[in-house]
């Protein structure tokens, strides 16, 4: 028994001590490792305190960004209504400027009848009231559909030639195309014989590239080639075309004789629905030359 006792070993056991020595000694160590981290950083060119200054930097300019955002989308939601205002101002003013447009077609239209019941300082009485252009089935061709007729009080038959031409551009550069150049049927002039007016239906054919701008006429009374009176009516395929300023130059005429409209009673004879001869005389100016043509 007694040896019993002697054998005997007496510990103390402490449990809370024996936690905290170990948790010391955790937070010892992982102070230890992150002071040597730490120091490896600093070796490495690494501050703490310029990295906290770069955060709080970059912190300050992300919120100036922000800000320079939102002050975009206002300036742009600003555009965006007076964007939209400007067209429905475009807008009302392309509508007042195409019902403009159309009073000022409607006056030309009067103020070219009116001018077709007065022709002042002409001794040639007739005139083309109308004219229309309808694109053929052809390529490039096309139909004059118009009307001579009298000015003033017709009392008389009257008798002349006509001469047609178009002017446009060819590869960017001016051109004057005669009607012999044009039509089908190579003819100098058209003749003409009535009383009150007669309607015309011709063809005519455009060369390849050519963009035509206007249509001149000049009219001749008789068998005078030196005075005639010109007309110029804007090029409008669909429509009827408005009368403009006619050039200081006249159609080159040919010599060809001239014929009547389509559906006339005898070569060399006026509009349809006349059966007397008509005397046409062809004239104009080309290359500062004037040429006269005759028909017997």
């Amino acid at each position: 028994m007694t040896d019993l006792f002697g054998k005997l070993v007496v510990r103390s056991y402490a449990p809370k001590r024996r936690a905290w020595m170990l948790g010391g000694g955790a937070a010892l160590g992982l102070t230890l490792a992150y002071g040597i981290f730490e120091l490896g950083r600093y070796d490495a060119g690494f501050r703490v305190v310029d990295s906290v200054r770069g955060a709080l930097s970059a912190s300050a300019r992300i919120r100036e960004l922000t800000a320079e955002v939102e002050r975009q989308r206002e300036q742009l939601a600003a555009a965006d209504v007076a964007r939209r205002v400007d067209r429905e101002g475009y807008k009302q003013v392309e509508r007042n400027l195409g019902d403009m447009q159309s009073q000022i077609a409607r006056l030309n239209q009067d103020l070219s009848f009116y001018r077709g019941l007065v022709q002042p300082d002409s001794t040639v009485h007739v005139k083309v009231q109308q004219m229309q252009i309808v694109p053929d089935a052809a390529a490039g061709a096309f139909r004059l559909k118009f009307v001579l007729m009298q000015t003033g009080k017709p009392e008389s038959t009257v008798a002349g030639s006509l001469i047609l031409s178009v002017d446009g551009l060819l590869r960017g550069k001016p051109l004057s195309l005669a009607y012999p150049q044009l039509a089908p049927s190579h003819l100098s002039t058209l003749v003409y014989s009535f009383r009150y007016f007669e309607d015309y239906d011709e063809l005519i054919k455009l060369p390849a590239g050519f963009e035509p701008i206007r249509i001149g006429t000049e009219i001749h009374a008789g068998r005078d080639a030196n005075h005639g009176f010109r007309q110029a009516f804007v090029w409008k395929a669909q429509g009827m075309s408005m009368e403009t300023d006619a050039p200081g130059v006249g159609a080159a005429g040919s010599g060809a004789p001239g014929v009547g409209a389509a559906g006339s009673g005898a070569p060399g004879v006026g509009a349809a629905g006349s059966g007397a001869p008509a005397a046409g005389a062809a004239g104009g100016r080309k290359g500062g030359t004037d040429v006269q043509t005759e028909t017997e």
